[in-house]
C-alpha cells in the first residue's frame, strides 16, 4: 500500500543527502514508535537552525554515533510535526514540499498552514 502525502498523492523522496526519516530511508514515514512523528519534510534554513538548538535541539552539530552529519541551510530534513508547529507560531517555519510530506502531519498541524508555508519554486 502506497503511502500519502498531504495533498492525497504517493509520499515522495524528501532527501538522501543528507539522508533523513525516522527510518533513514529518504521519507518522511509516520509509525507508531515515532513519538516525535518525523513527518514534514522541509527545507531548513539558518533562522529555523538556530530557533530549534535554542529549543533545546541541535540540527546543526554533526552526531556521528546517531549517524547524523548535522544540517545546513538548504538541506531537506524531516521534521517532527509539533516542532515545525511551533516554529510556525513563532514566525519562523521552514518552508515545506508538501508532496513529501505525510498525511499523518495534519493530524498536528492544518493544512492551510502547511500550504501557506509551501517551497516555492
Amino acid at each position: 500500500m502506497e503511502k500519502k502525502n498531504v495533498l492525497g498523492g504517493n509520499l515522495e523522496l524528501c532527501s538522501l543527502e543528507p539522508i533523513t526519516g525516522y527510518y533513514r530511508n529518504g521519507i518522511c514515514d509516520q509509525c507508531k514508535t515515532d513519538s516525535g512523528q518525523h513527518t514534514v519534510c522541509a527545507e531548513v534554513n539558518e533562522a529555523f537552525l538556530m530557533y530549534s538548538k535554542e529549543k533545546g535541539n541541535d540540527l546543526i552539530t554533526s552526531r556521528p554515533e546517531f549517524n547524523f552529519p548535522g544540517l545546513e541551510p538548504g538541506d531537506r530534513w524531516c521534521l517532527c510535526a509539533s516542532r515545525w508547529l511551533e516554529a510556525s507560531e513563532d514566525g519562523c517555519a521552514p518552508p515545506v514540499i508538501l508532496e513529501a510530506t505525510h498525511e499523518g502531519a495534519l493530524e498536528v498541524i492544518a493544512m492551510g498552514d502547511l500550504e501557506y508555508h509551501q517551497l516555492r519554486k
